[in-house]
């Protein structure tokens, strides 16, 4: 498999970068996870605009999902070689009427699901083109799941948005690449079932027996490298912070 960060910061765009969106590639199939703010144009260096073969969204906060909103305009309005089939999109209950309502101007309801083949997320596995995906419900104010891909027997495993959870744990058992999010300080914010901050994404990692760490999702007003110090504390494996435009061969 073959990981792209699209874009990785939390909340909302940096200067540097878009908001969460991650690309996996394996076989010629295209798995795009989460569109939050600014994911469209930057996917655009990396593939076509409908090249994508799928797209799991982890939750339906803006700062993960908005940028659906402008692939609808793309992938509906095309004029040339006309509207675009449905493209397979993973989330979880409502992401349709989320989005309908975020776009506020839809030629009818159904609009959406003329261009997304809408399906609903619970905790379980299923197949997405040549991946074994497995999904979990993780701990987040709204439904939110993170999601583990493997093919060819290697694993990739994304957090999505998450506080310190034993499914999670599960989720990043053994696996090779753990993308997990850092939002929050070490010893500056303390607020449960919301983010993790680098020490606990660290101590994720060591449970789960994770070989390689990648933190993704921090703010621009959170200093990356103490969180990125902060989980080296914890994690002996190696840990790197996300960066636009990155790739992993996993």
């Amino acid at each position: 498999m073959k990981l792209t960060v699209v874009g990785c910061s939390g909340s909302f765009p940096s200067a540097e970068s878009a908001c969460s969106s991650y690309l996996v590639e394996a076989d010629g199939f295209r798995l795009l996870l989460d569109m939050g703010n600014g994911a469209l144009g930057e996917l655009q260096r990396h593939c076509g605009l409908y090249d994508l073969d799928a797209i799991f969204l982890s939750h339906l906060h803006a700062d993960h999902c908005i940028d659906m909103c402008a692939y609808f305009v793309a992938r509906y309005y095309r004029h040339d070689g006309g509207r675009c089939d449905p493209i397979p999109v993973y989330g979880p209950e409502g992401t349709e009427q989320r989005l309908t309502t975020a776009y506020a101007d839809t030629p009818s309801a159904s609009s959406m699901s003329e261009v997304f083949d809408f399906h609903t997320v619970k905790p379980g596995s299923f197949e997405v083109g040549p991946f074994s995906v497995h999904t979990e419900k993780v701990s987040h104010p709204v439904e939110a799941y993170g999601i583990r891909v493997e093919h060819g027997g290697r694993s990739l495993t994304y957090s999505g948005d998450t506080g310190v959870c034993d499914t999670l744990d599960e989720l990043a058992r053994d696996t090779d690449l753990f993308l997990c999010e850092a939002a929050f300080t070490h010893g500056k914010e303390n607020i449960p079932d919301l983010h993790l901050n680098g020490r606990e994404a660290g101590e994720t990692a060591t449970r789960a027996g994770a070989r390689r760490l990648v933190l993704t999702h921090i703010p621009p007003w959170t200093d990356p490298q103490a969180n990125l110090d902060h989980a080296r504390e914890v994690f002996t494996g190696p840990v790197e912070l996300a960066a636009p435009r990155a790739t992993y061969d996993i």
